[in-house]
């Protein structure tokens, strides 16, 4: 059951994180992508330390030292991604980034010596056109594009190593330490500008939902069910985001649903529970 409790939950995560891209555009018209990464984080830093203020004193120096290189990378990905969304549009920004599908069974077998079944490959195959079909509507390679390319590279190396070092006895402290290392990186790029916060209360909102659910809990659930799945099944799960930002999209936004959302997302869902289907991917041999 566990297995499918991680997907379960991954699917939770992916739709937790489509619900934030409208909300970003929006709010990076009036917060620097930095500030509101550094404010978001730090939230949900806190709140996962007043849950359980001494979990991260259980850390052994080893899990406790991965944890502060996972949030790292995930804390430069999440800057260049924003920051990219503010320079590119958003369905643009969601396939880009959902390219990490490719790289991620690429990364895993590099590093890792993982097989990847033919099954997934195929799945892999399939979400990558699913994503485009969702999302381009003609494509120009600019600074916007580059960044956010560079940053789905970085979200697959963070999966590749959160399926590797996560366990689910340290999944919440491994979660904290992320949401700390995450945070103190943006306040450090944010603060040569000063820090601008939110102004309106919709604002707050959206930045308390961002960082509690689509952060704290999001970054708890994803860890966990890193430590149940290997990383090419978790990186098609994960292909669901934009299916997902594509549907709050048509219900809260102005964009309508239409062939592309219903063929693109069709094509990504199915990939999906055929990469389910498939079974585990076993390592061969280990490089790093």
């Amino acid at each position: 059951m566990r297995p499918r409790l991680a997907a379960a939950a991954l699917l939770s995560v992916t739709a937790m994180w489509g619900s934030t891209f409208f909300l970003i555009k929006d709010l990076l018209d009036r917060v620097p992508a930095a500030d509101f990464l550094a404010i978001r984080f730090a939230i949900a830093f806190f709140a996962l330390v007043l849950i359980a203020p001494k979990a991260i004193g259980r850390l052994t120096p080893d899990i406790l030292r991965k944890s502060i290189y996972a949030g790292g990378i995930y804390g430069v990905a999440q800057i260049m991604q924003t920051t990219g969304l503010g320079h590119t549009d958003a369905s643009i920004s969601g396939f880009i980034t959902g390219l990490y599908v490719v790289a991620t069974p690429v990364l895993a077998s590099l590093a890792f010596g993982i097989r990847i079944s033919r099954t997934v490959w195929i799945a892999v195959a399939m979400a990558t056109a699913g994503l485009a079909i969702l999302s381009l509507r003609g494509f120009a390679v600019g600074f916007g594009e580059a960044i956010t390319l560079v940053s789905a590279i970085l979200y697959a190396v963070h999966i590749v190593v959160l399926s590797r070092w996560s366990t689910s006895k340290d999944a919440f402290a491994m979660a904290t330490v992320q949401m700390g290392v995450i945070s103190a990186i943006c306040f450090v790029v944010a603060a040569p500008g000063g820090i601008t916060l939110p102004h309106t209360s919709g604002d707050w909102i959206a930045v308390v939902y961002m960082a509690l659910a689509a952060g704290a809990l999001a970054m708890l659930a994803q860890t966990w069910a890193q430590s149940q799945l290997d990383a090419a099944r978790a990186a098609l799960l994960m292909t669901m985001e934009p299916v997902f930002a594509a549907g709050f999209a048509v219900l809260f936004g102005s964009e309508t649903l239409g062939w592309r959302v219903a063929i693109g997302g069709t094509i990504v869902l199915v990939a999906m529970i055929l990469a389910e289907s498939s079974g585990r991917t076993k390592p061969v041999h280990q490089v790093l």
